[in-house]
């Protein structure tokens, strides 16, 4: 374990540096990527919740050596770079590249209306730099801006009888193959995993208004983030198997006419889909749960016949009928296989309702699985076999790979940097 952790913060913090673009074309600001230029895959392309993370990573780096606001610029300039590729009406790009502004859209033929954007994490973003740094000043400016972007989610995304964000297709979702999701009807899904990143990028939106000296504004958007907590511990909690779920909307609507079925129409809003992935312990993550649901959920992440696992959780129960394990790129497989930073949400959840075993089982399991493939490989990969802890696919991959680090600052009872 000791080997390991140090050859593993000697990799990230030589290959850190690999992950900076300096301006150009397009892009007017320094910015994050998730690869090395050398790299086959994401050497080049600006992504919304890679970028996030990789900034998260950039303050660990910053906090271990001692080298504060080395990654300052590039961490501002990927959010101002999105900030300023966003459109009128709200709508930001999922990606950016310094020769084109959208290329994800060239995937799908459905307009911005129909089609996923920029996934709610600007905020998160901001507010996780603001407390790094103790500086809002750069952001001021575009803050009409960041209500614009999150308003579209609240007004254009979400269910008006439930008060959840749903996906407006599959593309692009960051969980790729997510069945939830995946080649599911359009506006269907209330995913468990959009709606907590929703929560925490409403709260950081308050956080960035109260830092911003507007208190009134801060109170209506952590009310917002109240009132979505309440949708989500409302339709989603299943009481039955002490979980969360994704809800479906693709219902047919509830005519008032004569028909067969007025006697007694349909009068729940959604249904449950009881598909148990890793997306069902985010509200742990983002602070959702109650303690008591928290205690339910931790149990069942504990059981080996579901999600605990020699890697860490499985991003699909073992149990679940489209388990699969295989190598599959584009879409990547998030059906199975172990990822680092599902690890990782989970590690922080479990710290946020005060797990502590847990938590350091799970980073130790990300810090063995890592090293050994570090120490045999000479890289990391994108996702790991659950049992074996082999490398499945993409040899160079490092991305959100890297939050090992903040992992390992935290066992090795040092400065933690995490999530706003």
């Amino acid at each position: 374990m000791e080997r390991y952790m140090q050859s593993l913060k000697s990799y990230i913090y030589a290959n850190s540096d690999q992950m900076v673009r300096k301006p150009q074309g397009l892009l007017k600001h320094p910015y994050l990527v998730p690869s090395a230029p050398d790299s086959p895959f994401y050497s080049m392309m600006l992504w919304d919740w890679d970028s996030w993370q990789i900034g998260i990573v950039m303050g660990q780096v910053e906090a271990d050596t001692g080298k504060k606001g080395t990654y300052l610029d590039s961490e501002i300039g990927t959010v101002l770079n999105f900030i300023e590729h966003m459109d009128d009406d709200g709508y930001m790009p999922i990606g950016l590249h310094h020769e084109d502004a959208d290329p994800i859209r060239k995937h799908t033929t459905s307009s911005k209306d129909d089609t996923n954007m920029h996934k709610p994490i600007v905020a998160q973003h901001s507010a996780s730099i603001i407390q790094r740094h103790r500086d809002i000043e750069w952001l001021r400016p575009f803050i009409p801006k960041l209500e614009l972007f999150i308003n579209r989610y609240l007004i254009n995304q979400t269910d008006s009888g439930t008060g959840l964000a749903y996906w407006k297709d599959d593309l692009a979702v960051g969980v790729d193959n997510d069945p939830s999701v995946f080649y599911r009807p359009d506006n269907s899904c209330g995913s468990i995993y959009l709606n907590s990143l929703l929560y925490r990028e409403l709260l950081c939106m308050g956080y960035i208004l109260e830092e911003a000296g507007d208190m009134q504004a801060s109170i209506k958007w952590r009310n917002k983030a109240q009132d979505l907590a309440d949708a989500v511990n409302t339709y989603c909690w299943d009481e039955r198997d002490g979980t969360y779920y994704s809800v479906d909307f693709a219902l047919r609507p509830v005519k008032s006419d004569a028909s067969l079925h007025s006697g007694a129409p349909r009068d729940y809003p959604c249904l449950l889909m009881r598909i148990d992935n890793w997306s069902s312990f985010l509200p742990m993550w983002a602070g959702i749960a109650s303690s008591d649901r928290a205690a339910r959920m931790v149990e069942r992440y504990r059981e080996e016949r579901t999600f605990n696992c020699r890697g860490g959780i499985r991003t699909l129960s073992r149990l679940e009928k489209t388990y699969d394990i295989r190598a599959s790129n584009n879409p990547s497989n998030w059906r199975g296989p172990v990822w680092g930073n599902a690890n990782f949400f989970l590690f922080d959840g479990l710290l946020k309702y005060g797990y502590l075993e847990d938590a350091q089982s799970i980073a130790e399991k990300t810090i063995n699985m890592f090293g050994r493939d570090l120490e045999i490989n000479g890289s990391l990969h994108e996702y790991y076999n659950p049992d074996t802890c082999e490398p499945i696919i993409t040899h160079g991959f490092q991305n959100w790979n890297f939050l090992v680090l903040n992992m390992i600052a935290f066992l090795e009872d040092r400065e933690y940097i995490t999530m706003a």
